[in-house]
C-alpha cells in the first residue's frame, strides 16, 4: 500500500498533462511547467564544457572531493528540458549516492533527431575520460528517455571497442519505441506524467521522419546486451513504461549481461525524480546508491 505521503502528492498533480496530440512547442512548454529547476543553498553548481557540450557539475559540499562520478542524461520526452531543470535531480543524487553528478545538455530532437542526443553522451563521456577521469569511476544515469539515449550510448562505446562506463542506472527509461509491453498495453492505474500514446509520439520526434523505431540506436529494447556493464533498472509498479526494462532483463540473462529490475508497487513513470516528497522515492534513490557503491567502491 502506499504510503500518504505519496497519495497527497500524486492528488495535487493536475491531469492534462500528456496529449499526444500537441505539437512539439506545447509538449515543451507543459514540461517545463513541471520540472522543478533549483538546488539547496550550498549545493555546488560549475559549468563545464565537454568537447563542445554544454554541462554542469552539480554536487553537495561533502561530496566535493569525491572521485565517483555519475553522468547524469536527464529526460524531456527528446523535445524538453534543460541543465537547470535538473539541479534539484542532481543534488538528490550526488547526496543519495556519495558522488559528484555531472548533467549535460542534449539536443532536442526538433533541432536534429536521432542520433543527435545519443552523440552527445558519447561525446560528454569520452570528454570526462579525457579530462582525466577513470571511466571505472563514472556511472551512466538516464531517467526517463534519458534512460533509453544512455543505453544506446553505452552501446555505442561497446561497439567502438572504447572505454566504459562502470555501470548503468536506469531511472523509469524509456527503452521500446512501440510501447509493446503489457504495462503499456493494459493500463495498471492512472499515471499522470505520461501516457503509451504519448510516448509513441515522441519517440516519432526523436527518430523523424525516415527513422526506424526498432533500430536499437532509437530503441535500446532491441540492443544486443553482451559485453555491457552491469545496468539497474528502476521501475514503478504503475510506470507505463516498465515492461520495457522487465522484458529486457529477461533477456539478459540469455546474453550474459547483468539487468537488475527495482519495481515498486504502485508507482509511476518518473516517481524518483520527486526526490524525498514521499519515503518511497526516497528508499528507491537510497537503493540506487548502493547498487552504484557496490560498481564504484
Amino acid at each position: 500500500m502506499a504510503s500518504k505521503q505519496h497519495d497527497a502528492v500524486m492528488a495535487a498533480i493536475p491531469g492534462g498533462n500528456v496529449d499526444h496530440n500537441d505539437p512539439i512547442a506545447v509538449v515543451r512548454e507543459k514540461m517545463h511547467a513541471i520540472h522543478p529547476n533549483s538546488a539547496s543553498p550550498g549545493t555546488i553548481v560549475d559549468p563545464i564544457d565537454l568537447d563542445g557540450v554544454e554541462a554542469k557539475w552539480i554536487y553537495t559540499p561533502e561530496n566535493a572531493d569525491s572521485d565517483r562520478v555519475v553522468l547524469h542524461v536527464h529526460g524531456g520526452a527528446f523535445v524538453s528540458t534543460v541543465i537547470d531543470h535538473y539541479l534539484s535531480y542532481g543534488e538528490i543524487l550526488s547526496r543519495k549516492i556519495g558522488c559528484k553528478v555531472v548533467c549535460f545538455q542534449w539536443t532536442w530532437a526538433d533541432e536534429a533527431p536521432y542520433p543527435a542526443a545519443m552523440n552527445d553522451t558519447v561525446t560528454a563521456f569520452r570528454a570526462l575520460v579525457a579530462q582525466g577521469i577513470d571511466p571505472s569511476r563514472i556511472a551512466f544515469a538516464g531517467d526517463s528517455c534519458g534512460g533509453g539515449i544512455a543505453l544506446a550510448a553505452m552501446c555505442a562505446l561497446r561497439d567502438s571497442s572504447g572505454p566504459l562506463p562502470a555501470c548503468l542506472v536506469g531511472l523509469t527509461p524509456w527503452l521500446d519505441a512501440e510501447q509493446t509491453g503489457d504495462a503499456a498495453m493494459q493500463s495498471r492505474g492512472r499515471d499522470p506524467f505520461v501516457s503509451a500514446d504519448w510516448i509513441r509520439a515522441r519517440f516519432k520526434d526523436y527518430a523523424g521522419p525516415d527513422g526506424d523505431l526498432r533500430d536499437p540506436g532509437i530503441s535500446p529494447f532491441h540492443a544486443k546486451l553482451a559485453g555491457l556493464p552491469p545496468m539497474y533498472l528502476s521501475v514503478g509498479g504503475i510506470d507505463t513504461t516498465a515492461d520495457d526494462s522487465t522484458r529486457l532483463a529477461e533477456r539478459a540473462s540469455r546474453e550474459g549481461a547483468s539487468v537488475i529490475v527495482d519495481a515498486t508497487a504502485e508507482m509511476v513513470h518518473g516517481y524518483i525524480g520527486l526526490g524525498d516528497a514521499f519515503p518511497e522515492a526516497t528508499q528507491a534513490m537510497e537503493r540506487i546508491g548502493l547498487f552504484i557503491r557496490q560498481q564504484i567502491p
